[in-house]
């Protein structure tokens, strides 16, 4: 998978973003406390895929802060790269849940020390490290969290470690709330970070409502447009379309799951999928593993399915 050879030599992915807690309600109504973020949440399933996975982020020096990184540990996920903000503490959101699965989430979050990462007093550590990298993920909500100074210094790096043969994920997550609905803001920034993109993992529906793309079809042409040499455009229930050397396919949904909870859907995706290239297999067989891993994840509730469900797939 590696783009040059050095890659090949490296181990490592790091994920980057935020870390929240998580209250979402059960099936008695009550409501139980965990923590979730896009790229945490695939970031744990890459860990217990056995992929070498830290975590770049900001936490608090609190106690719920105490816990995520606890989490992490105990999944797995490498925490030297998140950094401590002293008298700060995580963002939290809710997640309600319809009948048919479908979430919706409320987010307390605006003095998230996640949003700071790039510019709090150790971040050139972050940085440094980055470059070590065999593969950086990352998403367009930990585009929405940064400053223009924090995408700054964050797009700047990301374009020196893929010059010394990191590669490049990005899952083009849009959550117009993350922007303040400022759609010009949001292309101009997804713009630069698709320009430094190795492999795309959008989601149709994001696409259709960020850009306008009346098909997968059209969100691969627009992708292809910016060099991006491998593109998987998720569908929810419907057949992703891969585009790789040349050729497109869509690979369809194995077994179409009533979903219990959608939330990390596309995050379980993610890893699933990485975790399959990252191993060696191709891109059409790393899509059906996506799918299977999703299709998991949807029969739980919250944004990490228990570890015993995973280890069966």
């Amino acid at each position: 998978m590696g783009r040059k050879a050095v890659s090949d030599q490296r181990t490592r992915v790091i994920a980057i973003g935020e870390v929240m807690v998580e209250m979402a309600r059960g099936s008695d109504g009550r409501f139980g406390m965990a923590c979730g973020g896009d790229t945490f949440n695939t970031a744990v399933y890459l860990a217990r895929a056995g992929i070498d996975v830290s975590y770049a982020t900001a936490l608090g020096d609190d106690p719920y802060s105490d816990g995520i990184l606890s989490l992490a540990a105990a999944e797995g996920v490498k925490t030297e790269l998140v950094l401590r903000a002293p008298g700060r503490q995580p963002g939290v959101y809710l997640i309600e849940t319809d009948p048919k699965g479908e979430r919706r989430f409320y987010y307390w979050r605006e003095n998230s020390p996640a949003r700071d990462l790039f510019e709090l007093p150790d971040w050139g550590r972050i940085a440094e490290t980055l470059l070590t990298a065999r593969l950086i993920f990352f998403s367009g909500i930990t585009l929405s969290l940064y400053s223009n100074v924090g995408l700054g210094r964050f797009l700047a790096v990301i374009e020196m470690a893929r010059k010394q043969g990191v590669r490049i994920a990005f899952d083009g997550n849009f959550r117009p709330r993350g922007w303040k609905g400022d759609l010009a803001r949001t292309r101009t920034v997804f713009l630069e970070a698709l320009k430094r993109c190795d492999i795309a993992l959008p989601t149709y529906d994001d696409e259709a409502v960020l850009w306008g793309d009346p098909s997968p079809e059209a969100t691969v042409e627009r992708l292809q447009a910016f060099g991006i040499a491998e593109i998987v455009v998720k569908n929810g229930p419907n057949s992703a379309l891969i585009a790789s050397g040349g050729r497109q396919e869509f690979i369809p949904v194995e077994e179409v799951v009533k979903p219990v909870d959608t939330t990390a859907a596309g995050d379980s995706f993610n890893a699933g999928y990485m975790a399959a290239r990252l191993s060696g297999e191709n891109p059409a067989t790393a899509a059906a593993a996506g799918h299977r891993l999703a299709a998991e994840k949807i029969r739980h509730r919250g944004a990490i399915m228990p570890r015993a469900a995973q280890l069966v797939h």
